[in-house]
């Protein structure tokens, strides 16, 4: 029997037979079948959707849970750090420690800074860079972070506004927005490298963007207010 001309059906459809070099015979064809395939697949393409959406809201959820959740752990490490003059992982396996603690008054914001900025541990805070100086001391003190999770605060961040540092050692020190600015990432050193002392705020930017990997950072420079 030579099938290659004929058609099929399939509970009362007629579907198109094929010929021989693989295309559909137009003769044959029923013209609802695009309209029944169609009707068929878009409940399959938006159950798809929304599968997708659920997935990347919740996992955007669970980023948001664990930065809130080690910014807790990290807290006690800050007071045990204290109490003790050492440095306190917040976890038995973590490969930082807080090395201060920043507040920002007029957003009722508190965060644990810790003493690196690797993406692991950027993760869990703002994270010093090592290439800077400690808070306090003279030169510029250098901290980043996420700009979705704990620096999402940076950009409603005004000049004269108020930044507190507090060190390992109990010491608070003050700080007063002077600027902020947009920079493309490889021109961070001009930031990092100056001799005058203050703090500076970095983030990625924009700070609605979709792709993790933007050129540009956000800066928030401050100035160190005398003792």
């Amino acid at each position: 029997m030579n099938c290659a001309n004929s058609g099929f059906g399939i509970i009362g459809r007629t579907f198109p037979a094929w010929t021989e070099d693989g295309q559909a015979d137009a003769k044959s064809a029923n013209p609802n079948i695009l309209h029944t395939i169609g009707r068929l697949w878009r409940p399959i393409l938006a159950a798809a959707f929304f599968a997708f959406a659920a997935w990347h809201f919740g996992h955007a959820a669970y980023i948001h849970a664990k930065a809130r959740l080690a910014q807790h752990l990290i807290a006690s490490a800050w007071q045990q750090t204290k109490t003790r003059g050492a440095a306190v992982k917040p976890w038995p396996w973590a490969d930082t420690w807080p090395i201060a603690r920043l507040t920002a008054p007029a957003h009722d914001l508190e965060l644990y800074v810790l003493a690196d900025s690797t993406g692991r541990s950027l993760a869990f805070g703002p994270g010093h860079l090592p290439d800077s100086v400690l808070p306090g001391l003279p030169g510029r003190t250098v901290i980043v972070g996420h700009r979705d999770t704990h620096f999402a605060f940076l950009r409603d961040l005004k000049p004269g506004e108020s930044i507190q540092v507090e060190g390992r050692d109990g010491r608070s020190y003050q700080y007063v927005v002077r600027a902020s600015k947009v920079i493309d990432k490889h021109d961070l050193s001009a930031v990092t490298e100056t001799l005058e002392t203050g703090l500076t705020l970095v983030t990625c930017y924009p700070f609605d963007a979709v792709s993790p990997n933007t050129p540009l950072r956000y800066v928030v420079e401050a100035d160190l207010l005398p003792a």
